[in-house]
């Protein structure tokens, strides 16, 4: 994953594993995990979620959104996921036909986030809330 110039100034690869809230890809490995301090929050951005190796730390979901209560016959789209929670890639497909847009997100290119948070409220969709 790149960040663009703007955002970069915002992150920092840690140097160490004391850190107790972690943003993960699908290279995170069973030894990292096994380094991270009790009570760690492991946050992927990716598109599969983190293997759970630890009872004592927490795993947050991928990136998804509640689906519109007018969705009919709708589970889940992810068995990792609550029902009615839909992947946030298949809440993107869905905005672009439905909004008309003819744009690709691929790669490091990503579209207005503003406008598609708005459009993603607009059409029903809701932010998935962290179990407490």
């Amino acid at each position: 994953m790149k960040l663009n110039t703007k955002l970069a100034g915002k992150l920092a690869l840690s140097k160490n594993y004391a850190l107790k809230i972690w943003l993960v890809g699908d290279g995170l490995t069973e030894e990292e995990q096994l380094k991270a301090p009790k009570g760690t929050l492991f946050i992927p951005f990716s598109q599969f979620p983190a293997k759970r190796m630890r009872k004592d730390c927490f795993y947050h979901t991928t990136p998804a959104m509640m689906s519109p209560t007018s969705f009919e016959n709708m589970d889940s789209c992810e068995n990792w996921l609550p029902r009615r929670a839909m992947s946030a890639w298949r809440v993107a497909g869905i905005l672009h036909a439905l909004e008309g847009w003819n744009v690709h997100e691929c790669g490091h290119t990503i579209f207005n986030i503003e406008k598609i948070w708005e459009a993603s409220l607009q059409h029903g969709f809701r932010p998935l809330m962290i179990p407490s």
